[in-house]
């Protein structure tokens, strides 16, 4: 059971979900809205890389426009 005091610091109310996770020397209890924004600030700055899938795909596609294609 979480003390009423250390629930309304934290905004977790009765009953809420909580994400646990355990750091050395401490046990880290956060709600899963303060988990997506922590990820999502830790992956603001992260340069996203071309998919190489969707680049085959692009590649597949204009194939076959030019095999289409009358000649």
């Amino acid at each position: 059971m979480i003390p009423a005091a250390a629930r309304r610091a934290a905004g977790i109310g009765v009953g809420d979900a909580v994400v646990v996770r355990a750091e050395p020397g401490r046990v880290v209890l956060e709600t899963p809205g303060a988990v997506r924004a922590r990820i999502r600030e830790l992956m603001r700055g992260v340069r996203r890389e071309p998919s190489v899938v969707d680049e085959l795909i692009a590649e597949r596609r204009a194939d076959a426009g030019r095999e289409a294609a009358p000649s």
